[in-house]
């Protein structure tokens, strides 16, 4: 079965990354553009992790995780390349609601952590189920050079505007006017 797409508001989210590597720190980079409540937990944790969690205010406990690690977290990843704690963290998580991502551990995941491009108010996410991230990567990679990044500009003219004008048929008819006009400058 594939997974539900998503975009989850991440204001009050609190969120456990286990791992100090490479991919935590990917991982870490791309929560951060969602949340600041984030605790990491690892033994060995890089500098550019460190300097993150300074520059942020996060949570760093540099041990080994125990399983009462998870408790009271909405969201854990697991970035570490140990099988056994990555099983053991999804297993101790089964009676509770939370999500789990165990990286490059599909069969771990509750949910997937989709490649995507942000420009201001635009986030468009793109995702093969697993099956080829570098596919998803090289998508993104085609829609960010192709999106202007004048994007963001008409979507906060778009968002002020529909604040202002009652709903209804005749203001639904100018936006789709308005989105063409900027597809036809953009798109052709």
């Amino acid at each position: 079965m594939s997974y539900f797409p998503a975009f989850v508001k991440m204001d009050h989210a609190r969120v456990l990354l286990v791992g100090g590597g490479k991919i935590a720190e990917e991982k870490l980079e791309k929560l951060l553009d969602f949340t600041q409540d984030i605790t990491i937990v690892a033994i060995q944790v890089n500098k550019k992790i460190v300097s993150l969690v300074n520059r942020h205010g996060l949570t760093l406990y540099q041990r080994a995780y125990v399983s009462t690690d998870r408790l009271g977290f909405d969201m854990i990843i697991v970035a570490t390349d140990t099988p056994s704690l990555q099983k053991s963290i999804y297993q101790d998580t089964r009676m509770s609601r939370t999500l789990v991502n165990v990286v490059d551990s599909i069969e771990y995941c509750d949910f997937i952590f989709p490649s995507y491009m942000q420009k201001g108010e635009l986030i468009v996410a793109f995702s093969t189920g697993g099956a080829s991230p570098a596919f998803s990567k090289k998508l993104r990679q085609f829609f960010e050079d192709t999106i202007p990044d004048s994007v963001d500009e008409f979507l906060k003219n778009m968002k002020q505007l529909r604040k202002k004008m009652p709903k209804g048929r005749d203001r639904m008819d100018y936006f789709e006017r308005m989105v063409e006009k900027f597809f036809a400058q953009y798109f052709k």
